[in-house]
């Protein structure tokens, strides 16, 4: 999830923990715990692109970091805090559950999170975007009323427990319209005869009215999105996956490395003599073009032996495109 959402999660169960104790400095280091997984976020500044990618959301984002780092940093804060008389272990129980909600939260998205590193494992149930409005601003709202209220006071813990309880609804409510969305697409492929090997779904940017799917078949995949307010069937758009444009790389171990990273689900795309390594999961600008540009897309230079992988640029122009046209699709069709 995005920055906010984790400083209020983590400063939401900080208040949780050791609020009556110490009143808004468990808010603060609550907040500071619901950062530090996503430290791994700077990666690119000292590794390639492929590396960064493989180290995002693995051991900062494990069980075995909270364990590990929950004691040093209670540890650490006992020192700087001496006057709230507030024992090392406390103060460790307090981040170990900041840093651990953190990858339980993000586990909800489409990346996932390697919740059980070093185990080649990624937990990703797709079942909220990863900026969501109707979790993260009720949340917020309950945690200022919390943050307001008196230390140890009835209506502080009231405020705080709503903000926790109301998000957690919301989580629960995002996992069955992702099933009754998977009902959809499952039910539109059968009515239109279409065999698949595999079916993906995840919802779109900012809100879980509109979902999208990856539907594996033989030789392509099909791309689709359906609102649940629309009153059209599903219409799939079909992407081949070329997987044979890159059968002069197939021992090169970037493409390997790559192919693992989007876990198989991925086109190639040629456009004036250059391969592209499409990542389906994350969707396209537009799945109706006659050859849609996707959002985590990345060029194969070079040749057999000498494969080099640059990740291409987001496009802030069709982004957007994206945002506009979703303002309108989300209604239905």
């Amino acid at each position: 999830m995005d920055s906010l959402t984790q400083i209020v999660l983590g400063a939401a169960i900080g208040e949780a923990v050791l609020g009556k104790k110490v009143g808004n400095k468990a808010m603060l280091y609550g907040a500071i715990a619901g950062t530090i997984p996503d430290l791994d976020s700077f990666a690119p500044l000292f590794t390639d692109t492929l590396t960064a990618i493989e180290i995002h959301r693995g051991f900062s984002h494990s069980i075995l970091f909270s364990i590990l780092f929950a004691p040093i940093f209670g540890w650490l804060i006992s020192k700087i805090e001496k006057k709230a008389d507030v024992h090392w272990k406390d103060w460790s129980w307090l981040m170990f559950w900041g840093l651990i909600t953190h990858p339980l939260l993000d586990a909800h998205t489409t990346w996932g999170t390697q919740l059980f590193w070093p185990l080649d494992l990624r937990l990703a149930y797709k079942n909220i975007f990863v900026i969501d409005p109707l979790y993260t601003l009720p949340f917020l709202i309950f945690l200022i009323l919390a943050f307001r209220a008196k230390k140890g006071s009835l209506q502080r813990r009231k405020y705080n427990n709503l903000g926790l309880i109301i998000s957690s609804i919301y989580m629960i409510c995002t996992i069955g319209l992702k099933a009754y969305t998977y009902f959809k697409f499952e039910s539109a492929l059968e009515e239109q005869d279409i065999s698949y090997n595999q079916i993906q779904t995840r919802p779109s940017p900012f809100n879980t009215i509109m979902w999208s799917a990856n539907v594996e078949v033989e030789d392509a995949y099909l791309l689709a999105d359906y609102s649940i307010l629309d009153t059209k069937p599903i219409e799939f758009k079909r992407i081949p996956k070329n997987h044979d444009l890159v059968n002069d790389f197939k021992d090169e171990k970037d493409l390997n490395r790559i192919i693992a990273i989007s876990q198989g689900w991925y086109t190639i795309a040629k456009r004036d003599e250059t391969l592209y390594f499409n990542d389906l999961r994350f969707g396209a600008y537009n799945i109706n073009a006659a050859d849609p540009k996707f959002v985590f897309s990345y060029k194969l230079k070079g040749k057999a032996g000498e494969l080099k992988v640059e990740e291409v640029p987001r496009d802030p122009e069709n982004a957007k495109k994206v945002f506009s046209n979703l303002a309108t699709r989300v209604f239905g069709n």
